[in-house]
């Protein structure tokens, strides 16, 4: 019988006509070594308030293909729980991947959370800066150095607490080690304020303190706990005398403080740095100022963060359109590359302007940290809440198209933009969603009368320049002659945090920036999807988003 149907020699032994199925053409090369300062000329326009020198200096450092790599890595080993020893002995302890530990020391190295309490001109503005081009590489860790550098102005209700922590909290470098304070060269500081029947409505907060005599014992459920391996956890209990807040410190003298942890959450965004729920099992605990101030002092810690939860977005937008921009800058389609395609410029345009209008109004709130006056108190008050509220709003739908703008190559996880996706998604929540926002906003213009005059004068300013922005700040004082009911201050937030961004690209940004954005953003010369544009200048707009980007 023949074989011949069966032989498959031949293909085993017979000679061999390879055919390359895996050239690579038409794929963009990998983008290397970035200058996050150099290569974004809109965060050398608007960061005037900050040290340029050391936002530079840091931007070459975090733009590292390798440092970026360690962020990929940070991102995808997320920390793991640790909650008895062999013995049975509870640990409590959650372990940190190598690349999560770098990272800190390269953000609190540089002085992420020290640089605005050290005394230096525009200390804030640089932290912001410095929020913007973390949250570009790797934006989990920017929520445990965020949290430290924002817990300084609420350790001062309690100056003794305030001299024990804070030259830990600013001491330029990261200490991991769980040891009590005393026997560590640095900390960092956390926050637990969510409970699971308030969410955001913290006086409704059930868990207990006790005094015990200089201290109180705390007991309780927390439901939201990031960074759980901070030294200590800024918190809210209830006292005889009302809501109250306390430090809590994860490790005592000789033993281990009573704060268990339940699980790690498997959440959307901040997965590098690990987000717990906890028990405090009479948890001992330090009071920050009196019984039943515990709200205010926390807003304290809360302003502060809401500053960088403002700038990270515009970090995340700057991550998502880089990346776009880099793959249309060297992918063809046909004899042309898609940067050169007139609906792709309208796209890339389009996005861009929201970044650049992200950046420059975060960084213009920054500035108001930094004057110290009561002006300049009452406009970053105000100013961090519409930065948040407007830049977390924008971001997901900017990174979603940036996406789309590469394809499918945007889903792998290779290329870094899922992460970006991720923290976009999750960033609302933080420090405040929308609704609260909206309300905080209205709130702050009713009882603090000197922020609507700052207000009014930031976006008077600039009246007379451009008649479009001058007919669309008429129609918002016409349609809101007085401040908004509840039920509009979703519009009211959004016409004053777009009026105000306006204002500052007019005083800021280049005319082709500034004139797009008005053309655009004020007067409904646009259509409901991103690209739907017309009649602005793309080439100079996406000029500024450079090929290093």
């Amino acid at each position: 019988m023949s074989n011949a149907r069966n032989d498959t020699s031949g293909l085993l032994s017979g000679p061999h006509h390879e055919t390359d199925t895996h050239a690579v053409a038409n794929q963009p090369a990998a983008r290397g070594d970035l200058n996050l300062w150099e290569g974004d000329v809109a965060l050398r326009d608007h960061a005037f308030g900050g040290d340029g020198d050391h936002i530079a200096l840091y931007g070459r450092k975090m733009g590292r293909a390798a440092l970026r790599e360690t962020g990929q890595e940070a991102h995808h080993n997320a920390p793991t729980l640790r909650l008895f020893d062999a013995g049975g002995r509870r640990l409590d302890e959650v372990a940190y991947h190598p690349a999560y530990r770098e990272l800190m020391q390269a953000g609190l190295g540089a002085g992420y959370a020290a640089l605005p309490w050290e005394g230096a001109d525009g200390g804030h503005s640089t932290h912001a800066a410095m929020v913007y081009v973390t949250a570009q590489v790797e934006p989990g860790i920017c929520c445990p150095m965020t949290m430290t550098y924002a817990a300084i102005p609420a350790l001062r209700a309690a100056p003794a607490l305030f001299d024990e922590w804070v030259p830990k909290l600013t001491a330029r470098l990261y200490d991991p080690a769980i040891k009590p304070l005393a026997q560590k060269a640095a900390a960092t500081m956390g926050m637990a304020l969510t409970e699971k029947q308030g969410g955001t409505d913290l006086t409704g907060s059930t868990t207990q303190a006790v005094r015990e005599g200089e201290t109180y014992r705390l007991r309780g459920h927390k439901w939201f706990c990031s960074a759980p391996m901070s030294d200590g956890l800024i918190t809210l209990a209830q006292t005889p005398g009302g809501l109250t807040a306390f430090l809590v410190p994860r490790w005592l003298e000789g033993t281990r403080n009573a704060v268990h942890i339940q699980r790690l959450k498997d959440g959307l965004g901040n997965r590098s740095c690990g987000v717990a729920e906890i028990e405090f099992a009479d948890a001992i605990a330090y009071p920050l100022g009196d019984e039943g101030e515990g709200l205010r002092h926390v807003q304290d810690m809360i302003h502060h963060t809401r500053l960088d939860a403002g700038a990270a977005p515009a970090g995340l937008m700057r991550a998502a359109l880089g990346a776009a921009h880099h793959w249309c800058s060297h992918r063809s389609i046909g004899e042309a590359q898609l940067i050169d395609q007139p609906l792709m410029q309208s796209v890339l345009t389009d996005l861009a302007l929201d970044w650049e209008g992200a950046l420059a109004l975060s960084l213009t709130v920054a500035r108001a940290f930094d004057e110290g006056s009561e002006h300049g108190r009452a406009f970053s008050r105000l100013g961090a809440a519409l930065a948040k509220y407007l830049n977390t709003k924008l971001c997901p739908p900017l990174v979603t198209e940036a996406m789309e703008c590469m394809g499918g190559m945007s889903f792998a996880e290779e290329s870094g933009v899922p992460m970006i996706y991720r923290e976009a998604s999750s960033s609302g929540v933080w420090e405040g969603p929308g609704n609260v926002l909206c309300l905080e906003i209205v709130r702050t213009l009713r009882e603090v009368p000197l922020a609507g005059e700052v207000l009014s004068d930031a976006l008077g300013a600039v009246s007379g320049e451009y008649r479009r922005y001058d007919a669309a700040l008429r129609a918002h004082m016409g349609r809101f002659p007085r401040l908004s009911d509840e039920g509009q201050a979703r519009w009211y937030a959004d016409s004053l945090a777009t009026l105000l961004t306006a204002s500052i690209l007019i005083r800021q940004a280049p005319p082709a920036v500034a004139d797009a954005y008005i053309a655009t953003r004020l007067t409904g010369e646009r259509g409901r999807t991103t690209g739907a544009i017309s009649g602005v200048d793309t080439a100079a707009i996406l000029a500024r988003l450079g090929e290093n980007a």
